[in-house]
């Protein structure tokens, strides 16, 4: 059997020269939430697309920034994947969907829907920055950052560039949500964004013939992170296979469902809670 030791070569140290300014460019925007989780596949989107519909039918002007660069979704879930980009004046104008949500995404750019993304950090940075501060956002209540999956560049820029509100995290109910939801409380602890709650998503299966709840992955996972790192818990969102075949037909799940309308309203009336009743932090006009 081969044997040996691995090691990993350290960088070589840095200068501290201090985090870089902030955007002086991101203007209008009252609060600005970005939606994280430790890794892909939990429903981050799902949750990003609900939360900011969700916020538009509560007469908030809402904007959604897919910040996801190799997988851009949101578009489709929000039925104007057929849709591009146009600027006026130096300015990007966002698609305006069906539902109230104002849109920008890379899938609005790319030639194809199925066109790789092969861009090094630099380039990532540069996209996510043109995303904030050359869209003409105008005034605006909020705007609800995708995140891609994990703690990269998308997320360090978003960071680096504005003051966010705060970060939501969507975990699924296995125990090893712990572990995911642990990378990304430390990441925002770090860079200090306010933790506004964890999502557990695809807390049980309802069955679509006897209507009965299986836990098919456990249950408690993200309630047991959120005491566990002394978070709020935002809320359960089951897993529901009309939710899925609705999200591929553009249809968001507070649209047709009554129980995830009253689902993803308790999580937006936590979220507003925390983030209305501090200081201002978000980018105002007036800058």
């Amino acid at each position: 059997m081969p044997k040996g030791t691995i090691k990993i070569n350290n960088p070589p140290p840095q200068p501290i020269i201090g985090p870089p300014p902030k955007s002086q460019k991101y203007k209008g925007v009252k609060h600005t939430i970005m939606v994280m989780s430790g890794k892909g596949g939990v429903g981050k989107s799902t949750v990003s697309v609900n939360l900011a519909v969700t916020l538009a039918n509560q007469s908030l002007k809402t904007g959604l920034i897919d910040a996801d660069i190799n997988g851009p979704d949101d578009p489709k879930m929000l039925g104007a994947d057929n849709e591009k980009l146009y600027a006026q004046g130096d300015k990007i104008l966002p698609v305006k969907t069906r539902y109230g949500v104002d849109l920008v995404s890379m899938g609005f750019i790319l030639p194809t829907e199925d066109t790789a993304v092969i861009w090094r950090g630099a380039l990532r940075h540069k996209a996510i920055q043109q995303f904030l501060e050359d869209v003409m956002w105008g005034e605006r209540d909020y705007v609800i950052i995708d995140m891609p999956p994990g703690t990269g560049d998308e997320a360090l820029s978003v960071s680096q560039l504005i003051d966010a509100d705060g970060v939501v995290i969507v975990v699924t109910p296995q125990d090893i949500a712990l572990l995911d939801a642990k990378k990304a409380i430390n990441f925002a602890n770090q860079l200090k964004v306010p933790v506004l709650g964890i999502v557990e998503n695809m807390s049980g299966f309802i069955c679509p013939h006897c209507g009965q709840t299986v836990d098919i992955f456990k249950r408690g996972g993200g309630e047991k992170a959120a005491e566990a790192y002394g978070v709020p818990f935002l809320g359960r969102i089951p897993l529901v296979a009309e939710l899925v075949e609705k999200s591929d037909q553009g249809i968001p799940a507070v649209v047709y469902s009554e129980e995830m309308r009253k689902i993803f309203d308790e999580i937006a009336r936590k979220v507003r809670e925390q983030v209305e009743k501090k200081p201002h932090s978000g980018t105002d006009s007036s800058m």
